[in-house]
């Protein structure tokens, strides 16, 4: 079964670089057309025209399973994209043809044209990342701005001459300036964006207003973070809500705990803390 599988391999692989006309091309993870383990390749082609991806260069990981033909290769986008289809954090891929509508008759080069033909088509209404779909849905034009910065950033496509018309300006040098400054906006929204995820993933769900509240009296955001775990504090879909004071006493305690173990501060620093304690009662009883 291995051997036949290889040898399948081996004929679909060759039929890619016979191909120059069709832009997709397969080699080993490290780049080599020189082929040895048939398991693990790096698929290739560029994006599509009349896209925001147009002339980057994007790179795919494959893998393929032990049950291959008869199960779809994983493939996960390599290169950053921005695109409702793809996880602009992960590179995973939300694509029918890598899933149920997978069939053995199917060959890597045909995958990989299918996502190719994906970047012309984007499907927001079945997405792999929800932010990316949401964008596309409700704010179009942004989307584009977006998905083209990123494929001039990560994928190389060539950044538009000036007063060329392809970043939504017309000709004229006050056009570009106009341009220049979307740009930023656009990057200033992708910087607070990104911080955002990781200010989320920081507070594993919880309302930042409830952590914050412990946080202000010398602890890290993880200590509070691990203490409401370990007491199973309701997440409540990550809304504010007032805890208990049963609940604010088990965090302290668990926190006060915390400290005393790692030796941190002595007699003062925790007489400081049984204030701050005190005090954030008292600010919840208010």
């Amino acid at each position: 079964m291995a051997a036949n599988r290889t040898r399948r391999l081996q004929k679909e692989i060759s039929d890619i670089l016979k191909d120059s006309h069709s832009g997709i091309t397969v080699t080993s993870p490290s780049g080599s057309t020189e082929i040895t383990d048939f398991t693990h390749f790096k698929g290739h082609f560029r994006g599509p025209p009349d896209t925001p991806y147009e002339r980057g260069e994007y790179d795919i990981d494959i893998k393929i399973t032990p049950e291959y033909p008869f199960k779809p290769p994983e493939m996960r986008f390599i290169t950053k994209i921005w695109h409702p289809n793809v996880s602009s954090q992960t590179g995973a891929i939300c694509l029918d043809t890598l899933g149920n509508a997978w069939s053995p008759v199917l060959t890597l080069k045909s995958a990989l044209i299918s996502l190719q033909s994906l970047l012309s088509s984007p499907e927001p209404k079945d997405p792999q990342d929800a932010e990316v779909a949401s964008m596309l849905l409700t704010r179009p034009e942004e989307f584009q701005h977006v998905a083209r910065e990123w494929a001039q950033k990560y994928a190389g496509a060539p950044v538009p001459a000036p007063g060329s018309g392809k970043t939504g300006g017309g000709g004229s040098g006050g056009d570009d300036e106009a341009s220049l400054q979307n740009k930023k906006k656009l990057e200033d929204k992708e910087r607070k964006r990104a911080e955002d995820r990781r200010r989320r993933e920081a507070y594993h769900g919880y309302n930042p207003a409830m952590i914050d509240r412990f946080t202000s009296m010398g602890f890290q955001v993880e200590q509070v973070v691990s203490a409401f775990e370990y007491i199973g504090i309701d997440k409540a879909d990550g809304e504010e809500y007032e805890l208990e004071e049963e609940y604010i006493g088990d965090v302290t305690a668990r926190l006060f705990g915390e400290i005393r173990a790692i030796g941190a501060g002595g007699n003062d620093f925790m007489g400081q803390m049984n204030a701050s304690a005190t005090a954030l009662v008292s600010f919840y009883d208010m």
